[in-house]
């Protein structure tokens, strides 16, 4: 019988097409004690790298993949167990693993269940994972969907319920925004709590997702726990006005690659699936009417156009906000535009996309929430 102390680390999935990831980097040693939210590997999918965090606690026993090597979603990477485990017993297990992936009889880990609801009119496309009394819900920002918190999804998860949302206009969602308003899409967030029997959620939105889920808080205050704001749009007037204008309009790869470069602090996440697959968004019918429209509620001129501030000054639930140090989309706000008491993290080495970045930060923000 197998040593119940004996715990695998698997290959993790990060999204709804991952079927396999490659190890770049190992971040910790065999012999090294590692806890839960341990950095334990750099990962490679097929959309972006990523930083896999330890679920488990004990020793890194044994490592089953080698840097420079691949696994499908599910197989067993490496092996933790307590020190006072036998080698021997470790041995075997490391040996069954990679017997395991070799033969390919490898157990897929659940990755996120898709649904829809109809809000308004419209289909709203969502994923979700896990199963708990607390309910989180990912708002994503311009442009992006419900697959941008594929490293941050997961690891909330635990013990909880995560909702990933496209907002209208978004990833699989209905290609109608309406008048592309503030309003509207905070209206979109609100009905879906009420499609899916939500009376309080956490709220999480990164960039437009998070001027969304300020006024959604705002509208009803008693239908959200807290907020978690990630390099939010509207706590400021400075935008990088080029960059919007020009993702929207970009219709090639040579067009779009340029402007993507500015979401990162480390321009190698923008890879050719990135790209590609953005172009394939891009592309769908009624997606540029959409971008379009809501490019007039981000900007006004040059400038931002939203006044989320105020509508944060009028609600008083937890919130905390963590923004990249390396931004080149929308500057770091001055702290006075989210009042007192609010958590502020500043994050060196990440860019806008601070969630894909350093999921660690996103995680540790909204779990300090959570009481």
């Amino acid at each position: 019988m197998t040593d119940e102390r004996i715990r695998r680390i698997k290959m993790p999935k990060w999204g709804l097409s991952m079927t396999s990831g490659t190890i770049t980097d190992w971040l910790v040693a065999e012999g090294d004690e590692i806890t839960d939210g341990t950095e334990l590997a750099e990962i490679d999918t097929d959309k972006i790298a990523g930083t896999l965090e330890s679920p488990e606690e004990g020793v890194l026993r044994g490592v089953v993949v080698a840097a420079g090597e691949s696994a499908p979603v599910g197989g067993t990477i490496a092996i933790v167990a307590p020190a006072e485990v036998p080698d021997a017993e470790v041995e075997a297990a490391v040996a069954e693993a990679k017997e395991q992936l070799a033969s390919g009889a490898v157990e897929e880990a659940a990755g996120p269940v898709t649904g829809e609801v109809e809000v308004g009119g419209r289909n709203l496309s969502y994923a979700t994972m896990g199963d708990g009394p607390d309910v989180v819900v990912l708002v994503h920002g311009f442009g992006g969907d419900k697959n941008s918190w594929l490293f941050v999804q997961e690891p909330l998860a635990e013990g909880r319920t995560v909702h990933a949302l496209d907002l209208p206009g978004h990833g699989s969602s209905t290609k109608d925004v309406g008048d592309g308003g503030l309003d509207e899409l905070a209206g979109a967030v609100i009905g879906f709590l009420d499609a899916l029997g939500v009376e309080r959620a956490h709220l999480v939105g990164h960039s437009l997702g998070g001027a969304v889920v300020t006024a959604a808080a705002a509208r009803t205050p008693d239908r959200v726990r807290s907020l978690t704001l990630v390099a939010p749009a509207g706590y400021g007037t400075e935008a990088n006005a080029d960059y919007l204008r020009g993702f929207v309009e970009a219709s090639t790869r040579r067009e779009l690659k340029p402007h993507l470069r500015a979401l990162f602090a480390d321009e190698s996440q923008v890879t050719r699936q990135l790209v590609d697959d953005l172009l394939k968004f891009k592309r769908i019918d009624g997606v540029q009417d959409c971008l379009r429209a809501l490019l007039g509620t981000l900007l006004d001129g040059d400038k931002q156009a939203i006044d989320a501030a105020s509508l944060l000054a009028g609600v008083a639930v937890p919130t905390a906000v963590v923004w990249g140090a390396q931004d080149q989309v929308l500057p770091v706000a001055d702290p006075s535009a989210f009042g007192e008491g609010v958590q502020i993290r500043v994050v060196e080495g990440a860019g806008h996309m601070v969630h894909m970045e350093n999921p660690a930060a996103i995680r540790e923000a909204v779990e300090s929430l959570l009481g």
